[in-house]
């Protein structure tokens, strides 16, 4: 008969192997399931039958329309409208770009959803821009990485429905962008004030002030633009459309607003929009099916229970206790994508979290979630970093180096997460 400590350790030790050697997640999971339901004796048919199911979930129809809606605003000029419209709010400050490059993250976060995305779009227009002023480039990329994380906890995120499916789908997905709408701008704050602290010390360059006519032009048009998030948000938490409604009809608008009101491309640049969003589609739908069949494996072998048992070994402590599955996930985020680990990590963690600890749901998504997109910045598998050093065309060394105080922040917005529930939780509560 199939030892389960040994499944267990056949499941977890041929997943850090194939990490290690540099499989791509999508495989490391699929085939680290295989071997073990070989082990086993389970038909490798429940295998796929487990990852087919990953994905058959109406709740994840929302995530291509979100990638679309975004893909869409972010070739059709909203990024460079959203830059100057942070520009007429926050331009003269001391490292006026600096700040425009959060804010300018902030918002379209709020439309992408996706913080590489973020990276990729306003990156590539603020990163030049602000080494060409004088700005130090590992410290514009430096900006530029840890800004774009707000992408994943302002809200619409794909990254809260697929929370809400691996926590059995009762958690909602509408409570949970509420959840994330504070914690996001917090970030945003404090990366502003390090930004600032750090501009102040180099004596980099405030921006011209803009006048009032170029003030409300561009306000006009970038509020265009973010009425897609009000839409979205709006009609989930309203209850006008569910999440895969509101994410629909982000697309109809977002059509409307780049190829009819903007017309900065044209409609034959449609089909490359689409194959586009088909490509990141078709990596984040892969990702979460081989997630799902390695979830269902930890859950049939209990490890969820076994950690949790494990956890209250080391102590009854919440504040311990948190701190430590804090740490544990800021090491998983550095070297594993976000998607697959917010399947396999919730079910895990779930139980003692909320079960034993007795957090909200709402509070451990945006506290996961949050986690996680630290791992986005940081080496060895951070793709927002990635992304930014290219274009910043950097080492990942020396941007590694200049983002140290924007960790910092990053690290005490994490733990007010945390440790002050009313942060998450008080918009929830109102509506």
């Amino acid at each position: 008969m199939p030892d389960p400590t040994t499944a267990t350790t056949i499941l977890i030790g041929s997943f850090v192997i194939l990490l290690l050697l540099k499989f791509p997640i999508t495989f490391t999971l699929f085939i680290s399931s295989v071997f073990t339901a070989l082990y086993l004796n389970i038909p490798l048919l429940s295998i796929v039958q487990r990852t087919v199911s990953g994905v058959n979930s109406f709740s994840l129809l929302a995530i291509p329309f979100f990638i679309l809606a975004g893909e869409i605003m972010g070739r059709g000029g909203i990024s460079r409208r959203l830059v100057e419209f942070s520009n007429a709010i926050v331009g003269r400050v001391q490292g006026g770009l600096a700040q425009v490059n959060v804010l300018a993250s902030m918002f379209f976060g709020g439309i992408s959803g996706s913080a590489v995305a973020d990276v990729s779009s306003i990156g590539t227009m603020l990163i030049p821009m602000m080494v060409d002023k004088g700005y130090d480039d590992d410290y514009s990329v430096a900006v530029t990485v840890t800004s774009s994380c707000q992408g994943v906890i302002i809200p619409p995120s794909h990254n809260m429905i697929i929370f809400s499916l691996a926590a059995g789908g009762g958690v909602s997905v509408g409570k949970l962008f509420l959840g994330g709408i504070v914690p996001g701008i917090l970030l945003g704050v404090t990366l502003m004030v390090v930004a600032y602290v750090i501009a102040v010390k180099r004596g980099y360059p405030k921006e011209e002030r803009y006048s009032l006519k170029r003030t409300l032009k561009v306000s006009r048009d970038a509020i265009l633009g973010l009425l897609t998030v009000v839409i979205i948000i709006g009609g989930v938490v309203s209850g006008v459309f569910t999440a895969t409604e509101s994410a629909s009809v982000a697309v109809v608008y977002a059509f409307i607003i780049t190829f009819l009101v903007y017309r900065e491309i044209s409609i034959k640049e449609l089909p490359k929009i689409l194959i586009h969003s088909l490509r990141t589609l078709a990596m984040v739908m892969s990702l979460i099916a081989a997630a799902s069949a390695f979830g269902w494996l930890l859950a049939y072998l209990r490890i969820p229970q076994s950690v949790t048992m494990f956890l209250l070994g080391i102590s009854h402590n919440p504040i311990v206790l948190l701190l430590l599955i804090n740490l544990m996930l800021l090491v998983l985020g550095a070297i594993m994508d976000m998607a697959p680990l917010i399947i396999i990590v919730t079910p895990i963690l779930y139980p003692v979290i909320v079960g034993q600890l007795g957090m909200s749901p709402i509070q451990f998504g945006v506290m996961l979630i949050l986690n996680l997109a630290i791992g986005l910045c940081t080496p060895p598998v951070g793709s927002a970093l990635f992304v930014g050093s290219a274009i910043g065309k950097i080492s990942i060394e020396r941007a590694t180096k200049a983002m140290f105080p924007f960790y910092i922040a990053m690290i005490i917005t994490l733990l007010l997460v945390t440790f002050w529930p009313a942060l998450t939780m008080t918009l929830p509560n109102l509506m």
